[in-house]
């Protein structure tokens, strides 16, 4: 992870035509509140051999996780260090390197596939977000899947809420402390999606 909220190199402007603005270089590279809940939820998430993506990924505490149980996962960011910070911290807790996927939520990425569960933390900080990652989950989730998404309580996930029910998931919240400062009614959200047969019971991982 990077030390700091500071640290900026983009020299051949890679960043900046993904649109990655200085202020937001350093953002992918830190251990977020949201992202911890996501690892927690993937610890104790049953799984049973599903293709998993993880959108937004940063860092990829949540998609090593689920490496290190074995399970068969994709990680995503549009950073251009996400790649390498992953590969360091796969190596750093010995395990193999994860699979990872360059992936901006506008443009549609074919090759990618379809997958049974989609998880994210923390994506939807914009309001228009709800849109992209909605549109993300119709191109790359089977019929019968599950969407896992842990938010802060930036108040966009009731939008994004209404655009999986259209979608035809049903919808399980859980609300979650995102530190010990954050006290019952606690603001972050886990938010598990279902749909389809086969796609789950519908129970958030306890």
């Amino acid at each position: 992870m990077l030390s700091d909220l500071q640290q900026f190199s983009d020299p051949d402007g890679h960043g900046e035509r993904l649109g990655i603005s200085a202020a937001q270089w350093s953002l992918f590279g830190q251990v977020w509140p949201a992202g911890q809940l996501l690892a927690q939820a993937m610890h104790r998430f049953a799984i049973h051999g599903e293709r998993i993506l993880e959108l937004g990924c940063g860092i990829g505490l949540a998609s090593l996780v689920l490496q290190r149980r074995g399970a068969n996962v994709v990680a995503s960011d549009v950073h251009p260090l996400t790649e390498p910070f992953l590969a360091y911290n796969a190596a750093l807790n010995q395990l193999p390197a994860v699979h990872y996927r360059q992936l901006r939520w506008d443009t549609p990425l074919p090759t990618l596939g379809r997958f049974d569960l989609i998880i994210a933390s923390d994506v939807l900080y914009e309001r228009d977000q709800a849109e992209l990652i909605g549109e993300v989950i119709a191109r790359h989730a089977f019929e019968n899947s599950q969407v896992l998404i842990t938010d802060p309580g930036r108040g966009n996930s009731a939008r994004f809420t209404r655009l999986m029910l259209a979608q035809g998931y049903s919808v399980e919240e859980r609300r979650c402390p995102m530190n010990d400062t954050d006290l019952p009614p606690h603001r972050g959200r886990l938010l598990h999606y279902s749909r389809g047969a086969g796609s789950g019971d519908g129970n958030l991982p306890s």
